[in-house]
């Protein structure tokens, strides 16, 4: 693979010499520490719904992309493919983005990274993580150059390293060894937890990186997990699926994809355990809202959360199966929805808010939360925009 300056073959000698010695890392090795966006904190700390975490499914065909948001910190695990790429910044945007704390590419294949150039590009960002690994694609190369050009750090994280992310956390559960050219193995693997909370992703891990997770990791249990490999039977073997035992699982593929994805075999799996499943590719977007012991879900989102969306109304669902209800119509001042606060004067707005958009950066702060509980921070509504 040829590269085009200095720095990008520096950063792939740091790749081999950091892959070589993942093989002796134990989930004990130091954490590394977290870094922050340098946002402000929007509310006290006794305004439980901000505090809460909120993991986004994004729907982007066939491919994984999810956003993670706790007390306006954001985490985002890979953009789908190379042409999904605006349609994941005009999400985030319209979710109250302004910047990233953490991205994650969690393996050079396109259906991962290939959105994430257009993303880096549009928005700040605190840290990369990458695994020590290379691809002679162009798409992994789009990447690299991005990341040369604006002068980011690539950060290559060992298992057991743990990450701050507001009032939640995530470890590094993967990769634990060298892969060789088994791109899908060297995924970085997750587990996002807030409070009584946990979430398990692991890109496309196939079911003998998941045997070795299993071996460097302490505790893998989990109540929602994003199915390995958009639901192939080369992931969420058996072993791994009884350790996460999760009550709900997320597949992320693209509705009537080429691969037959998701297998029959990984359904019968999630099925004969009774886990609740959900899918991209039939239900759109899909929303967890995680408060530390419940977990509600919004689904039927296919597109971007805009100010006026008609959202489906989260239903309470603790780690039970309980059926979630479906779209019922506008609900638009009691649904989660993306608000901008004005720090300063303790209003609030939509998004395209002239206010909003001319507003001084030491003042604004992004929320996605429903008007009641706004309201119930102290906040007042715009009189312009009357969100």
């Amino acid at each position: 693979m040829k590269y085009r300056n200095p720095i990008r073959i520096f950063i792939q000698f740091l790749l081999i010499t950091i892959a070589l010695s993942l093989g002796s890392c134990q989930r004990s090795s130091s954490p590394s520490p977290a870094t922050s966006s340098g946002q402000a904190d929007p509310a006290p700390d006794n305004q439980a719904s901000w505090q809460d975490l909120k993991v986004h499914f994004i729907n982007v065909g066939q491919g994984d992309c999810i956003l993670a948001e706790s007390k306006g910190h954001f985490l985002l695990i890979d953009a789908g493919e190379n042409d999904q790429g605006q349609t994941v910044v005009s999400y985030l945007t319209n979710a109250g983005v302004s910047s990233l704390d953490y991205v994650v590419g969690t393996h050079p294949h396109s259906d991962h990274i290939g959105g994430l150039d257009d993303v880096l590009r549009e928005f700040p960002v605190g840290r990369i993580l990458l695994p020590p690994v290379e691809h002679t694609s162009k798409t992994f190369e789009d990447l690299l150059d991005v990341i040369t050009n604006k002068g980011m750090k690539i950060t290559m994280p060992k298992a057991g390293d743990t990450y701050t992310l507001g009032n939640a956390s995530f470890q590094i559960l993967a990769p634990v060894k060298d892969y060789g050219e088994d791109l899908n193995n060297w995924s970085i693997g997750v587990r996002l937890s807030y409070k009584d909370n946990h979430l398990v992703m692991c890109g496309d891990a196939k079911a003998d990186a998941e045997a070795d997770i299993l071996k460097y990791s302490q505790d893998l249990s989990a109540d929602i997990l994003k199915v390995g490999h958009h639901g192939s039977s080369t992931s969420t073997s058996d072993a791994f699926l009884n350790e996460v035992s999760p009550s709900y699982a997320v597949i992320q593929c693209g509705k009537d994809n080429s691969y037959g994805h998701p297998h029959r075999e990984t359904l019968e799996k999630l099925e004969k355990r009774g886990i609740q499943i959900f899918r991209t590719d039939q239900e759109g977007t899909i929303v967890a809202v995680c408060n530390g012991s419940s977990i509600a879900w919004s689904i039927g989102s296919a597109n971007m959360p805009e100010a006026n969306h008609k959202a489906a109304p989260l239903a309470k669902a603790i780690n039970t199966g309980a059926p979630i209800p479906q779209d019922s119509g506008s609900l638009p001042h009691d649904s989660a929805q993306a608000y901008i606060l004005n720090t300063n004067t303790k209003k609030f707005h939509l998004p395209t808010c002239q206010s909003a958009v001319t507003m001084n950066s030491s003042n604004r702060q992004s929320i996605t939360e429903n008007r009641a509980t706004l309201i119930t921070m102290g906040y007042e509504p715009c009189k312009q925009c009357n969100p």
